[in-house]
């Protein structure tokens, strides 16, 4: 097995047809296909169920996929350490919840390593497809948060991953509202008190449990809940509907608008932000800054 496989094999995976990958890799078809079946019988999987459309990547090769881009980053990593070899264009991915301090800590992110060619990437998704990316070397690092609601389940699947939690801040569980809403000049929120407005939270797709969720608070503890996939749209149905949801209390007048407040929760429940990586992996200089904007935007609150 040598690297020059592994790169192999993920491009064919990520282009999905072997005539195209042999065209970006600037090698021949049948060397490529070569090179694939040997790293196969090596390996002792078929990753790949060939068709005349293309290639589909099986579940066998879904995970050497992730042993592979995961040795092909720790060898980036190594030779961006110790300064040998060419300089390459900076490559970074991070799965998040819905959190503007995420994003905030990308744009710094991007300014910092600003060059002629660049690849970042920032997904705000789904929990369960957050765990997912991280553990499949998708995405290096992952922002999410941890409580004494679903830190047992969600341990449970970093222990299966192989993955860790750093814990960068605690916070208070605060509600989101519009500055029109009728409990907006309260100094501190009861839950009970929230009972006749919608209850807007994230959709989690198949795993839609509350240990998956985003939010503090059960949806089954109000009558009304609106589930929804996007930031954007979370905080228009806030101001129209004098909606509410629950998150960190932190909050980003430029990305999610003047008109969105924050207001305490009365509720004994702390929310603990961190990051999932996986176990023993050397993080890049991408990373690493990105996690230290991360603290910086969480510090300011």
């Amino acid at each position: 097995m040598t690297l020059q496989q592994l790169t192999y094999l993920v491009t064919v995976a990520e282009c999905g047809n072997i005539t195209e990958a042999a065209e970006k890799l600037f090698i021949s078809q049948p060397s490529l296909s070569a090179a694939i079946q040997n790293l196969e019988k090596e390996m002792g999987v078929k990753a790949f169920a060939r068709s005349n459309k293309g290639v589909i990547v099986t579940r066998e090769g879904e995970e050497l996929l992730s042993f592979a881009r995961q040795l092909l980053e720790q060898a980036d990593n190594m030779k961006e350490h110790f300064g040998t070899g060419e300089k390459s264009a900076p490559k970074f991915s991070v799965s998040c919840q819905h959190y503007s301090f995420a994003v905030n800590a990308f744009v710094d992110l991007i300014k910092e390593y600003d060059a002629d060619s660049y690849s970042f990437i920032i997904r705000e998704t789904q929990t369960g497809e957050i765990i997912d990316d991280v553990a499949d070397s998708k995405s290096e690092i992952g922002v999410i948060y941890l409580s004494e609601h679903n830190e047992e389940i969600l341990g449970k699947l970093f222990r299966k991953n192989n993955l860790e939690f750093e814990e960068i801040y605690v916070a208070k569980p605060h509600v989101f509202i519009c500055d029109k809403h009728p409990l907006a000049k309260k100094k501190i929120i009861r839950p009970e008190e929230l009972t006749p407005y919608p209850y807007l939270v994230f959709e989690q797709g198949e795993r839609n449990s509350f240990y998956f969720a985003e939010e503090f608070i059960s949806m089954l503890d109000f009558p009304k809940s609106i589930q929804v996939r996007d930031r954007a749209t979370l905080f228009n149905l806030v101001i129209g509907l004098n909606g509410f949801t629950v998150s960190s209390g932190v909050i980003d007048r430029e990305l999610n608008g003047s008109h969105i407040i924050s207001r305490p929760l009365d509720i004994d429940c702390k929310m603990r932000i961190g990051i999932i990586r996986k176990k023993n992996l050397i993080l890049s200089r991408y990373a690493s800054f990105y996690t230290e904007a991360l603290k910086k935007h969480l510090s300011i609150v």
